[in-house]
This record gives C-alpha cells, structure tokens and sequence, in this order.
C-alpha cells in the first residue's frame, strides 16, 4: 500500500518525507483544490526530496474541461515539471458532456513521457465512472486518484471497490479525499492500490500585528494569518495503522 501526501509548501514536502509518505503530489491553490505550483517551489521541492515527487498540472480553479489556451498552459507546465526532475505529473481533462478527454489527455501523457501520470479527482465528476476508467486506460496513464464519485472516499468505498475489480491490474486506483488514520484500514480493504491524503493540520502564522477588516481575497473559508500545513505526526499514523503497528 502507497502513500501519497498532497503537498502545498516546502516544509510540508519535509514533513511527509520524515513521516515515510512514499510520495508527494505538490499543488498550489490550495482554496482552489490545489492547482499548478510556481517552478520555484517545483525546484525548491525537488531540492529537498528523495522520495518520489508528481506536480499537480491545473491552470485554474473550477470545472475541468479547458481552453485551447489553457491546455497549451498545461503542455508548458508539463516541461516545466519535467526540467525540474519531478517523477510525474497530475492532471484531468473533460469534454462538457463529462466524458474523460482521451485524445488531449493521451496528449499529455505522451509530452510527459518519461514521467508518470496520475488522472486526479476529475474523474470523479465524470458522467459514467467505467466509461472513464475504460477511457483513462486507454490514454496511458498509470493511476487514477478518486473518491469514487462522492465527497469522501469512505463514502465512496464500494465504488471504489468496484473500480478496482474493472481495472484488474490495468491502472492503479488511488483513494482520496477525507482519508486519515481512522479509516485507512477500512478503504485498504477495497483493494485500492495507494491511499492519498494531506495529513493537514492549522497553526498561527509569524504575524503579530494583523490588519483588521481587510482581506487579500472574496472567498477565502479560513483565518488569513493561520498556516495550513502537512503534520508528520499525521502521516506516521496512518501509515502505523496500515502496516500493523
């Protein structure tokens, strides 16, 4: 069972590192659901890892099914990704029908090649969930990342179980979305192949003096002056959990 940790910062690569996450997948656009990350934290982050790194490929918040320009975007970042020595890369496309976009997505893994590919959490607002695997497979990617079509992968489980049982060892499936040490053993058990998570946890930023009444964006659910960030102590306990410990 692998473990991927869902990294938005340099420390956070770190601290799953020192956990013993088998790999990261790092994002920027963390209130967005995570998007391309600046080259300087790319560089940044495969300064400090050994372990495997993948470089979310997002242009932009929202749906997932893109512009011409936003797919030359994506092709540039994927180069970028690649000049940086990351492992793989991480995206999804979808026609508005909400069939996968094989063909640019085939695209895609080909410019990426020799990094991997994982098919993120598009998938799980596809229309049909085995119209997609079939369609993902085909592309040549190597993992899929999905709840099975719900808010959280618990809730997602029996899907999950039967996307397992179509793949058969074609592609890898990778759970996420609320998995933690409390349900780690119980999405283990649908066979999936790795487990994704960010281990997050909130702490006060450096500042002291902080601006009342004024913030640096409309929509923004948290504290500005609060970090978000990966707790090692989070990752060691899933991973205790799924290796007996």
């Amino acid at each position: 069972m692998q473990v991927e940790v869902c990294v938005f910062s340099v420390e956070s690569c770190i601290n799953a590192q020192r956990a013993g996450a088998h790999r990261v997948e790092l994002c920027g656009g963390f209130y967005e659901g995570g998007t391309t990350p600046s080259q300087g934290l790319m560089q940044r982050a495969r300064t400090v890892l050994s372990i495997q790194l993948y470089v979310m490929i997002r242009p932009r918040g929202g749906d997932f099914c893109y512009s011409e320009e936003e797919f030359e975007v994506m092709c540039l970042d994927i180069l970028a990704a690649k000049k940086c020595g990351a492992n793989g890369v991480v995206f999804g496309l979808l026609k508005p029908d909400g069939q996968v976009d094989r063909e640019r997505t085939k695209e895609l893994v080909e410019l990426a090649k020799p990094m991997g590919v994982t098919f993120h959490r598009a998938m799980d607002v596809a229309a049909d969930p085995f119209e997609a695997l079939e369609e993902i497979i085909a592309s040549g990617a190597e993992r899929i990342l999905t709840s099975g079509q719900q808010n959280t992968a618990v809730a997602g489980k029996d899907l999950l179980r039967r996307l397992v049982e179509k793949a058969n060892g074609r592609i890898e499936i990778m759970a996420g979305s609320g998995v933690n040490a409390d349900n780690a053993l119980l999405l283990a058990e649908t066979g999936v192949n790795a487990l994704h998570l960010t281990g997050k946890a909130v702490r006060k930023g450096a500042m002291v003096y902080q601006k009342e009444g004024v913030s640096m964006a409309s929509v923004l659910p948290a504290d500005e002056y609060e970090i978000i960030y990966t707790n090692e102590a989070n990752i060691k306990q899933l991973l205790n959990k799924i290796k007996g410990g």
